[in-house]
């Protein structure tokens, strides 16, 4: 029961549609749009308002390094398996992307990044690779929550405007972050639902599991936040 109720309220999340004819990420991505303003340059902002965008892209990049440190490590134990390992390499191949746009929004905002970078990737790598020993079951156990815990992250910022509700959205950078973070959020939702049909919730003491890897996550961004 416990299981379902945060799998329905991962569903909550989402949008009811997902319309996507040009992806935001695209702008970073794309050589093409190097130059253009929004991709290019940093809003002149308050003390304040710096201190909400730094603290945001932080934890989102740290997130990110820890995912891909996830998934390397659950590929490694996996990555033979012909139907979860092909699983497991296609959602990384999909965190990479979210790196490197995040490590361009980080060096486009000056943001200075977590002094624990290198324990994210520890971490990540031996959370990845424990839970795929445990079994496919529990490495998508693993990635149900913690693609739970970034969703709600991400939904929270964009839902509440709490991160960016002072920050001058005349300037083109910041509606296009906001966008790329949509797009990550649905990007991670997606992960979750994969997860979750491939019998995340068959894994033993599921609900054990996913409240140590989510506490663990949510322990992670509030530190990512100061440091």
């Amino acid at each position: 029961m416990l299981a379902g109720c945060r799998f329905q309220a991962a569903n909550a999340l989402r949008p009811f549609t997902r319309t996507i004819t040009c992806r935001a990420s695209n702008f970073y991505t794309d050589p093409s749009k190097n130059q253009e303003p929004g991709v290019s340059t940093s809003p002149d902002i308050s003390p304040e308002q710096r201190e909400i965008l730094d603290s945001a892209l932080r934890v989102d990049q740290a997130g990110e390094i820890a995912a891909n440190w996830i998934y390397r490590g659950q590929l490694a134990v996996l990555g033979r398996d012909p139907r979860v390992g092909r699983l497991i390499q296609e959602m990384w191949d999909q965190e990479k992307l979210h790196l490197e746009v995040m490590d361009k929004l980080q060096l486009q905002h000056k943001v200075r990044p977590t002094l624990l970078s290198d324990v994210a990737k520890a971490a990540g790598f031996a959370l990845g690779a424990a839970t795929a020993l445990m079994g496919k079951e529990a490495a998508m156990a693993c990635t149900e929550a913690v693609e739970t815990v970034i969703g709600e992250h991400y939904d929270e910022k964009l839902s509440q405007l709490k991160d960016f509700e002072s920050l001058p959205l005349s300037h083109p950078s910041i509606p296009l972050l906001r966008d790329v973070i949509k797009e990550f959020r649905d990007d991670e939702l997606e992960h979750l639902d994969t997860a979750v049909e491939h019998h995340s919730q068959r894994a033993p003491a599921h609900a054990l599991l996913s409240a140590v890897v989510g506490g663990g996550c949510k322990i992670a961004i509030e530190l990512c936040k100061r440091f």
